[in-house]
């Protein structure tokens, strides 16, 4: 039997919520995305001519009180999360929302007792669980291919860094919510749970951000509650590229995820060997943010459990913030003390 589509009200129009846009209304067969809404005008009324939606908003609890809405995906500013998904949880309607939960903790735990209190259906979105070479070396794991794991390593290096404004902690939450969340994810995904964390950083790279009081490097080693250990390094002058990898050392061997060529093409003269590299996250994790919707799209049409809780991204945040403190007080720090 052909399932029905799930009508989908899409909240955020911006950099990223455009891209689902175009994602939810060309890629996804059982979405239909009938709605949009941000809180610039000009935003939404261009992602709804763009798309031909009939319904267009520009406030998130408008679109909410739309009753021809089946689900909603949460693409809002980060600091908006928590009023956008405790509105969306007194609807009780299945709800999606883009990484990080929050800012705060306070927050992400607010918004877990409204989904909650409400029983509505909330699905985090953490896209990486989704790209075909993580969910292989996840599923290399299982099997026991490389034995117990021990050691989990990650990495993630931006080609250039955003604007000041956005880099503001109050804004992005800081270097580490902001870019690290997706590792501390897959090192959670991975091995399980962290139980303490060092995290060291500094300005080495763009002076001017030193100004905003944040950091354009930053390495951060953790113990997981098993014992094992672990290491993620994050920078925003990856210039040569976007560069995403994690590594698994276990008694048995090494899996290692991730790429730097973006086309397999190697342009060999007399000057030397040359290939492309990867521009950008929607070039390389494009599938994966496609395969993520898709997913939340079909539970809600199976009336599924979501297949990332709203604990991944308060578990997520959690080590991010623990992190993030180390970071400043240049102190070994225990997660479970936050």
């Amino acid at each position: 039997m052909q399932k029905a589509r799930v009508n989908v009200g899409l909240i955020g129009a911006g950099r990223l919520g455009s891209i689902y846009a175009e994602y939810l209304a060309t890629r996804i067969p059982l979405a239909r995305l009938i709605a949009v809404a941000d809180l610039i005008p000009e935003r939404a009324s261009a992602c709804a001519q763009k798309y031909g939606l009939s319904k267009c908003y520009t406030s998130h609890r408008d679109l909410i009180a739309d009753r021809d809405i089946d689900a909603f995906v949460v693409v809002a500013t980060t600091t908006n999360h928590k009023e956008v998904v405790v509105d969306a949880a007194k609807s009780r309607r299945p709800t999606f929302c883009e990484k990080p939960l929050a800012l705060s903790l306070d927050d992400a735990r607010e918004m877990k007792s409204a989904v909650s209190q409400a029983g509505g259906m909330f699905q985090m979105g953490f896209m990486r669980r989704f790209d075909k070479g993580y969910r292989a070396g996840k599923a290399k794991i299982e099997s026991g291919a490389i034995g117990s794991p021990v050691v989990f390593r990650g990495s993630s290096r931006d080609p250039y860094r955003p604007s000041l404004e956005y880099l503001a902690p109050a804004n992005s939450g800081g270097q580490i919510l902001d870019m690290a969340i997706h590792d501390i994810d897959i090192a959670r995904w991975y091995m399980g749970e962290i139980g303490s964390v060092f995290a060291i950083g500094g300005v080495l790279a763009y002076p001017e951000v030193k100004q905003v009081g944040d950091t354009d490097n930053v390495i951060m080693v953790f113990t997981y509650q098993s014992g094992c250990l672990g290491q993620i390094d994050i920078s925003r002058n990856g210039v040569y590229g976007y560069d995403i990898r994690a590594e698994v050392l276990g008694t048995s061997g090494t899996l290692k995820v991730g790429y730097l060529r973006d086309n397999p093409i190697l342009v060999m003269t007399a000057a030397g060997v040359t290939h492309d590299v990867v521009p950008y996250f929607p070039e390389r994790f494009g599938q994966a943010y496609v395969d993520q919707l898709a997913d939340f799209v079909s539970n809600v049409s199976d009336q599924k459990e979501p297949s990332i809780t709203m604990d991944d991204g308060i578990e997520g945040l959690r080590v991010g913030v623990a992190a993030t403190c180390s970071l400043k007080t240049n102190s070994q720090v225990n997660v479970k003390d936050f």
